[in-house]
């Protein structure tokens, strides 16, 4: 269970890092992509974000749970 809830942490990390730079560089997030969805707004997003939210940011999401899987490993062995 400890386990779960550190890969779950260093997940949390890697998304909030993520939103951050995301914002930043005005890439469009899961909020603004799903507010406008649901706001039955024109679809004004570029490539590179569709790129952003469906193929990076959950390999990002994924990275976090590599990382903290290994942290995990590293602290108990």
């Amino acid at each position: 269970m400890f386990r779960l809830y550190i890969i779950g942490v260093f997940i949390l990390i890697i998304a909030i890092i993520c939103n951050g730079l995301v914002s930043k560089l005005g890439i469009a997030s899961w909020y603004d992509f799903l507010n406008s969805f649901t706001k039955n707004e024109p679809n004004n997003y570029n490539f590179f974000d569709y790129i952003w939210l469906f193929i990076i940011y959950p390999l990002c999401l994924g990275l976090g749970y590599y990382i903290g899987d290994l942290v995990f490993n590293y602290f108990v062995k």
